[in-house]
């Protein structure tokens, strides 16, 4: 016989089935019950992910636009943006080497300004790599989290501090090199 409480279910024998958040179960040996529920710990990421695809990119691209070229003769207008779904899921995705990606689209509008014609047109951009529904990017085939690769990654990094005790702006510097240690 099981009993079910929450997300925990125990069994006659003692063990504990405990699912986690994405429905997945494991085994729990521990004498003590299960207290606290596990919090989704990538929320924050999948949230900012479909943030940054549709608020950011449309953010980015009201300030670049209109962009107008050297001559002052041509305007480009970006309307909107979308993606498609995925060719591909993930799991072939990484069975075949290949990036987890959409295509991403554009509508744009043209403007002549010597003729005042004006041509709209949908342009495909490129296939943008897409978070999985566990947080990370299938890149190449291989499984990547950007996060915590970002702040490491090789470089100068500079920053401004402002000091404590004296309320003066400080000029920082990081040097991370591709081996070795970090100079700051």
């Amino acid at each position: 016989m099981a009993v079910t409480t929450g997300a925990i279910v125990t069994a006659s024998s003692g063990i504990r089935q405990v699912r986690s958040n994405l429905g997945v179960g494991r085994v729990s040996f521990s004498r003590i019950p299960t207290v606290l529920e596990m919090p989704n710990l990538i929320e924050l990421q999948l949230k900012s992910f479909e943030w940054f695809k549709t608020e950011g990119l449309r953010e980015l691209l009201e300030e670049i636009s209109p962009i107008i070229d050297y001559n002052q003769k041509l305007e480009l207008h970006f309307l909107r943006h979308w993606f498609e779904k995925p060719r591909y899921s993930p799991d072939i995705c990484r069975e075949r080497d290949m990036t987890y990606a959409a295509p991403l689209y554009f509508r744009v509008r043209l403007v002549i300004r010597d003729t005042g014609e004006v041509k709209e047109s949908d342009i495909y951009i490129d296939d943008f790599p897409m978070m999985t529904e566990t947080g990370t990017f299938v890149i190449n085939g291989a499984e990547r989290v950007v996060v915590s690769q970002l702040v490491r990654s090789p470089g100068a990094y500079f920053e401004l501090e402002t000091d404590p005790t004296t309320g003066r702006q400080l000029c920082m510097a990081k040097l991370i090199p591709t081996r070795g240690a970090w100079l700051e």
